[in-house]
C-alpha cells in the first residue's frame, strides 16, 4: 500500500468518526442546560484533529483524489457547530466563529470550480445549505450588505440549478429565495437606523445611572432564561426563524463593542491555510473552553426559540426551563399567536385613525386598569374563570383544543418568576393569571386585541410583523410605521434628534421608577436588569402613544396592559408621559395625528 493511501485512508476514518460525533451532539436540543457538555468538546476536538490532518497532508490527499468541496464541507459542518452552540446557550462569540468559517469557505471558493462539480447534485445541494446557513448567520449579525451579497449568488446558483439538473425539483429551494427577499423587505425598512440590540450608546442613561445604582429592592431576580415562540399563518421567516422571534432575539442581546467584533479579513496561505487576524479563533485554533468573550460585556440571556412547536412540545420546554431555574432566576416567555383556530393574520381588523374625541368622556386609564384587575381577582374562584375559555393557537386546523395553549396551562408554572409577553388578540384573557398565581407573583405584558395604524394598510402582520411586538424592540421604529412615516421619509438628522428625545424621556422614566414608593415588587425585583427595564420602559412608550393615538371608545381594544398595574406617575395621563410623546409628535410633525388637546 502506498504512501498516499495510507494518508487518504486515514483521512477518510477521521471524517466518518468526526461526522459520527457531529450527528450525536446535531440532534442534542437546544433548550435547557446540556448535562454532557463533554460531547461537544469530543466534536470540535475531533473536527480541530482533521482539519490539522488535512493542512498536513494537502498535497498527497489531493494527489489521492481529495476535492476542494469536501474541505469546504469540513468548515461547513464547522460553522454548523459553532452556530449550533450559539442557539444553545446565546454566546456571542459561537455567532461570530460561525461567521468567521462561513466567510472562509465564501472567499476561498471551496464550493466552486471542482472538476465535474457542475455535474454532481450532491455538492451542488451542499453548497445550496451553505448559502442557507451563512445568510441565517448574516441575518442575525445584521450584516447587511453581505446579506445582499449572498443572496443574489443564491438566487444565481438556484436559477443555474434549475437549468442545470433538469430532472430535479428545486421548488423548495426557490422557496426559500422568496422567504429571503420578504424578511428583507420588512427587516430593511428601517436599516439605518439604530441596532434592536442592548447598545450603552443608546440604552444607557447617564441622567438615570445614580438612582440606578442606589435602587435596592428586598428581592432582586436575574434574568438568565427566555422561551421565544411565534405561531400565525403566512408570517414573515426566514429558516426556522420568524420576524417577531428574530425581533425578540435580538431585542434580547448586548450589541457587540470593542475590538473583539472587529473583524479584518482571513488571509490564505499557500498551503491552503488561514491567518484569521480577528478576535475569533479562525479555521485552525477551535478550543471550545478557550475565553474568547468580550470582557467588556455580561453574557446573553439563554433563549429557547421554538419555531411552530406543538402545545405539549412547548409546554415541556417550559418544564425544563423552570426546573433547570436558578433560585434568584426569572424566565421571560414570549407567545405571540392568534386567538381564533384557523385564522390569518391579515384577516385580523385594525382600527385606523380615529375621530378625535374629548378625553373627559372616558374612564381614566389607571382606573379601568383597576377595574379590571378587580374583576380578575374576584372571579378567579370560579371554575368557569377563564383559565380554559379563550387560548392561543399554535398549529394545523382541525386538530380542535391539542392546539390551543390556556391560560391554564401557564398556572403550575407560576411556581417560579416569570415575565410574561403576550402578543395576541385574545391576550386580555391571561388576565385571569393575575393572583391566580402558585407560588411567584408574574409580570405581565398584554397586547392590545387589534393593532392600529393610520394608514390600514400597514397592519397586515404578515408584511410587517406584530405591532406590539414592534414597539418593545424597536419603539421609535413602531412609532413612525404608526403615524406612516418611513426611515426614507425622514433626514437622518431628524431621526437622530427622535431617538435623542426618545432617550431623554426613558431616562426620566427609570428616574421615577426608581424613586417611587409604591412600585410594585414584581417589577421591582427585575428593574436592576437592563433588558428587562427596557422592555418596561418600552412598554409605557407604547401604551402613551396607543392612547393619545386612539379614541377613548378603543381604549379596551387598541391598548396594552401590564399587571400589576405601574405606578400612575408613568402612566399616559401623567404630564410627564404626555410631555414626552407630544415632544416626539411635533419634533416629526405628525402631532396631528393625536388626541393631544382632550386630556
Amino acid at each position: 500500500m502506498s504512501e498516499n493511501d495510507v494518508v487518504s485512508r486515514t483521512f477518510r476514518a477521521l471524517v466518518e468518526s468526526a461526522d459520527r460525533k457531529f450527528a450525536r451532539v446535531r440532534d442534542v436540543p437546544a433548550y435547557g442546560r446540556v448535562q454532557n457538555q463533554h460531547y461537544f468538546q469530543k466534536v470540535f476536538k475531533a473536527y480541530m484533529r482533521l482539519w490539522k490532518y488535512q493542512q498536513e497532508n494537502r498535497a498527497r490527499l489531493v494527489e489521492a483524489g481529495l476535492n476542494r468541496w469536501e474541505i469546504g464541507e469540513i468548515a461547513s459542518r464547522i460553522g454548523q457547530l459553532y452556530f449550533g452552540q450559539y442557539m444553545r446557550t446565546s454566546e456571542a462569540r459561537f455567532l461570530v466563529e460561525a461567521c468567521v468559517f462561513y466567510e472562509a469557505i465564501l472567499n476561498r471558493g471551496y464550493f466552486q470550480g471542482s472538476k465535474g462539480f457542475g455535474k454532481d447534485l450532491g455538492v451542488r445541494f451542499k453548497e445550496l445549505r451553505f448559502y442557507a446557513r451563512f445568510l441565517l448567520v448574516s441575518f442575525i449579525l445584521n450584516r447587511t450588505e453581505m446579506v445582499k451579497h449572498l443572496l443574489d449568488r443564491f438566487k444565481a446558483l438556484v436559477d443555474d440549478s434549475k437549468a442545470n439538473f433538469r430532472d430535479t425539483n428545486f421548488k423548495e429551494w426557490r422557496q426559500v429565495v422568496q422567504e429571503i427577499v420578504r424578511f428583507m423587505k420588512v427587516d430593511t425598512a428601517f436599516m439605518n437606523v439604530r441596532p434592536l440590540r442592548y447598545c450603552a450608546t443608546f440604552d444607557s442613561h447617564p441622567k438615570s445611572l445614580p438612582y440606578l445604582s442606589r435602587f435596592h429592592a428586598k428581592k432582586v431576580l436575574k434574568f438568565q432564561d427566555a422561551l421565544l415562540t411565534s405561531y400565525h399563518r403566512n408570517e414573515v421567516k426566514f429558516a426556522e426563524l420568524t420576524l417577531d422571534t428574530f425581533r425578540m432575539l435580538q431585542c434580547l442581546e448586548w450589541e457587540p463593542t470593542g475590538s473583539f467584533y472587529q473583524k479584518r479579513p482571513i488571509e490564505p496561505k499557500e498551503n491552503g491555510s488561514f491567518t484569521d487576524h480577528s478576535g475569533a479563533s479562525g479555521l485552525i485554533d477551535m478550543n471550545l473552553a478557550a475565553d474568547m468573550t468580550d470582557p467588556t460585556l455580561p453574557p446573553n440571556p439563554r433563549k429557547a426559540i421554538l419555531y411552530r412547536p406543538s402545545v405539549t412540545h412547548l409546554i415541556a420546554v417550559l418544564a425544563t426551563i423552570c426546573e433547570e431555574l436558578p433560585p434568584d432566576g426569572i424566565v421571560l416567555v414570549y407567545l405571540s399567536a392568534s386567538g381564533k383556530v384557523g385564522r390569518n393574520v391579515t384577516q385580523m381588523e385594525c382600527v385606523g385613525g380615529s375621530q378625535k374625541l374629548p378625553r373627559n368622556k372616558a374612564v381614566s386609564l389607571h382606573e379601568q386598569n383597576n377595574t379590571l384587575t378587580d374583576s380578575c381577582v374576584s372571579d378567579k374562584g370560579d371554575s368557569s374563570s377563564g383559565f380554559y375559555d379563550k387560548y392561543l393557537w399554535f398549529g394545523p386546523g382541525g386538530n380542535g383544543g391539542l392546539n390551543n395553549l390556556y391560560p391554564g396551562d401557564i398556572v403550575p408554572f407560576t411556581r417560579r418568576p416569570l415575565f410574561l409577553i403576550i402578543d395576541s388578540d385574545s391576550s386580555h384573557a391571561f388576565k385571569v393569571l393575575h393572583g391566580a398565581e402558585r407560588g411567584e407573583p408574574a409580570a405581565l405584558f398584554l397586547s392590545p386585541l387589534l393593532p392600529v395604524f393610520k394608514n390600514p394598510s400597514d397592519a397586515d402582520t404578515t408584511q410587517n410583523g406584530s405591532q406590539f411586538t414592534f414597539f418593545l424592540t424597536a419603539p421609535l421604529s413602531a412609532f413612525c410605521q404608526l403615524v406612516g412615516l418611513s426611515y426614507l421619509d425622514t433626514e437622518a438628522g431628524v431621526y437622530n434628534d427622535a431617538e435623542e428625545i426618545l432617550s431623554t424621556a426613558f431616562s426620566e422614566w427609570e428616574v421615577i421608577l426608581c424613586t417611587s414608593t409604591i412600585l410594585d415588587l414584581v417589577w421591582a425585583q427585575v428593574l436592576s436588569d437592563p433588558f428587562l427595564r427596557r422592555l418596561i420602559l418600552r412598554f409605557i412608550f407604547c401604551r402613551s402613544v396607543l392612547y393619545f393615538f386612539c379614541s377613548p371608545e378603543d381604549n379596551e381594544q387598541c391598548l396594552p396592559t401590564c399587571l400589576p398595574s405601574l405606578p400612575g406617575s408613568v402612566s399616559p395621563e401623567s404630564d410627564v408621559v404626555r410631555a414626552a410623546v407630544l415632544r416626539l409628535a411635533k419634533h416629526l410633525r405628525v402631532a396631528d395625528c393625536f388626541h393631544f388637546d382632550d386630556t
